[in-house]
């Protein structure tokens, strides 16, 4: 969304608290709803646009993550709705409850947002992980859906966790025989 130089922001309406979708019940009926993808619901300070084309500076203590039908709470105590968009999506099917956790591995191993449910994962749509993830054994299907990726350990905590903090992953790059690439035998067989 573009924003006018001149836009007065005093002047807009502030969202100053979350209330989760768990605890919406006895709000009364939203008087608007914005529609945001995954990676537009975590904020903390942000002018956003709803339905209704009004627009709303969102202002909250800390970064946090919106979820589907969380309500932003205005300063005139009316409520805005959030929707997940729907996203280009990959859904994995794993054979049984073994090859899902085998799936999160190599997800997670590539450190992927990813939905994890009973007997599917979500992602976003990459052919190079659509690739890997038949490879594996998974039916793999294109969807459009709202994609909730689970937060990181991290999330939510102050807690920026990168790889440039000195020490080396193992992130299970192999090969045949277990060695590392740092292993001076990596690579060469000794049969």
């Amino acid at each position: 969304m573009k924003l006018s130089i001149n836009t007065d922001f005093t002047k807009l309406p502030l969202a100053h608290k979350v209330v989760r979708a768990t605890d919406a019940s006895n709000l009364p009926t939203p008087e608007d709803h914005v529609v945001l993808a995954h990676d537009e619901r975590h904020l903390r300070r942000r002018v956003i646009q709803t339905a209704s084309d009004d627009k709303v500076l969102i202002d909250l203590p800390e970064p946090t993550h919106l979820a589907q039908h969380d309500r932003l709470v205005l300063d005139d105590n009316r409520t805005v709705e959030v929707i997940a968009s729907k996203e280009h999506l990959l859904e994995a099917r794993p054979r049984d409850a073994l090859h899902l956790a085998e799936l999160c591995w190599h997800i997670g191993n590539r450190h992927l947002a990813a939905q994890i449910e009973h007997h599917r994962i979500l992602i976003l749509r990459d052919h190079v992980i659509k690739a890997m993830l038949e490879g594996l054994g998974a039916t793999v299907t294109e969807v459009s859906e709202p994609f909730e990726p689970v937060h990181g350990a991290y999330a939510g905590h102050g807690h920026s966790h990168g790889h440039g903090h000195g020490h080396s992953h193992d992130h299970g790059e192999r090969d045949a025989h277990g060695r590392l690439p740092s292993d001076p035998h990596y690579g060469h067989n000794h049969a």
